[in-house]
């Protein structure tokens, strides 16, 4: 799949705090897991020795600068999760949710809710399932996921300990959503997580699932995060992602999808919180006759950077995928937008469609889009485009002469330009907690509001 690192590779050097973290841990992480989990660790940090960190040199980091990752490292512990007060997360969580949740990275079952599944499904730790069916895991995970081309994938991998495991056989259908909530609670240091989600669903299983990030204290801290997801054929699968770092939070986060015959991939990503966010998805189809929906929505304000970064690949003919990306910028934000799709040479009749528009809504808020399209193939319908403003004047005056006030006013245009994104969610409990998370976070008009 593409995404091929463009710096020259590196020589391992012992500074690389990472690393060091590595060889001081490694004799306790091969003691988890089955005997051939040391083996991909060692690959993935060998790969990372030789990717390092990126920098600006890299086009797909131009914009982005991680350089405060070296400049005061954070720190993996292998200790166990702390308890968790659960009310401090209840506007978190969702009542008919299957739910794993997660503290600083490890598994809490005392906090966590799996029952009512169908016949063979798994929904578990990612840690509890490497123990129990390692040849499972084994055929899934790090195959998906590159580390080999991306360094912070190669560090998750390098570090995989514990995460998320969902497996659907043939046929299964859950009829409530799986949630993973992954909370962070700094308690003095900079700590370090590397949640990895593995979710598998096999020949015609249906189900949706929702990964949130949260952060508990206006701390420092940084979540390499990594998702892996097997599609099956005729498999129909719904994603979310909820990105509510804390506000001096390091989010880097991998998602990347394989994608069976005659399937359907939805994904909606919100980010709203951190200092520093780059959220990737990277698609391939694998066989012909799938779909896949890709859409995001940014908020930042203050001086927070938002990076999302997409890769949608048509290896296969008669594949069509729908990508939307929305953001909001204030204050001194800056967003980053770079979306590429690849039309292969033996893809043909792909329909391809990407968008990204971004609102500004000060002089200092800034955003960098590059959309890209590739294509090798003669027969397609691809389309791609980016649109950058303010909110449109003609429809403020608009709604002021119907008598409402400026504010109001453009908070209810703001509104109708963010939820966009949410009311293609089709879980209502996840549609109803997302238009609540915008409305406190943008100060936006409840539904009916002003009308």
């Amino acid at each position: 799949m593409s995404g091929a690192m463009t710096d020259m590779p590196r020589a391992r050097t012992d500074q690389d705090p990472y690393t060091a973290q590595f060889d001081r841990l490694e004799r306790r992480l091969a003691s988890q897991g089955p005997h051939w989990l040391p083996r991909l660790r060692r690959a993935a940090i060998a790969s990372f020795g030789e990717l390092g960190l990126p920098t600006s040199r890299n086009e797909d980091w131009k914009f982005t600068s991680v350089a405060h990752l070296t400049k005061e490292p954070f720190t993996f512990a292998l200790d166990g999760a702390p308890q968790l007060d659960m009310a401090a997360v209840r506007d978190q969580l969702f009542d008919d949710a299957v739910r794993l949740v997660f503290v600083n990275g490890r598994f809490s079952p005392t906090a966590s809710v799996v029952n009512g599944l169908p016949k063979g499904a798994l929904v578990e730790s990612l840690a509890t399932a490497l123990a129990s069916r390692p040849e499972l895991i084994e055929a899934h995970l790090g195959r998906t996921a590159n580390h080999r081309e991306l360094p912070f994938t190669a560090l998750n991998t390098a570090f995989l300990t514990d995460g998320a495991f969902v497996y659907l056989p043939t046929g299964a259908v859950l009829d409530r959503p799986v949630h993973f909530l992954y909370v962070t609670a700094p308690d003095g240091g900079r700590p370090l997580t590397y949640p990895r989600n593995l979710i598998v669903a096999e020949r015609g299983a249906q189900a949706a699932i929702v990964e949130t990030y949260v952060g508990l204290a206006d701390a420092a801290y940084f979540t390499n995060a990594v998702t892996e997801v097997v599609v099956g054929e005729n498999v129909i699968l719904d994603h979310y992602k909820v990105q509510q770092e804390g506000p001096q939070a390091t989010h880097i986060a991998n998602t990347q999808i394989q994608q069976g015959k005659g399937s359907n991939f939805k994904s909606h990503y919100i980010g709203l919180g951190g200092a520093l966010i780059r959220n990737e998805a990277r698609l391939l189809f694998t066989a012909e006759g799938s779909e896949a929906t890709i859409n995001g929505l940014y908020l930042a304000s203050g001086r927070q950077h938002m990076d999302n970064h997409t890769v949608i690949d048509h290896a296969k003919p008669h594949c069509a995928s729908h990508e939307l990306y929305k953001g909001i910028l204030d204050g001194k934000a800056h967003g980053v937008f770079n979306g590429k799709i690849f039309v292969r040479q033996d893809a043909q009749k792909t329909d391809a469609k990407q968008t990204n528009q971004t609102l500004l809504l000060s002089d200092e808020a800034t955003i960098d889009t590059k959309p890209q399209l590739e294509i090798f193939a003669d027969d397609v319908k691809c389309t791609h485009g980016a649109t950058v403003g303010q909110l449109d004047a003609e429809s403020l005056f608009y709604l002021r002469s119907r008598g409402l006030g400026l504010e109001e006013a453009r908070s209810l245009l703001l509104f109708a330009f963010a939820n966009d994104i949410v009311s293609r969610i089709k879980i209502p409990t996840v549609r109803n907690r997302l238009e609540m998370m915008l409305l406190e976070a943008r100060r936006l008009p409840k539904r009916g509001e002003g009308a």
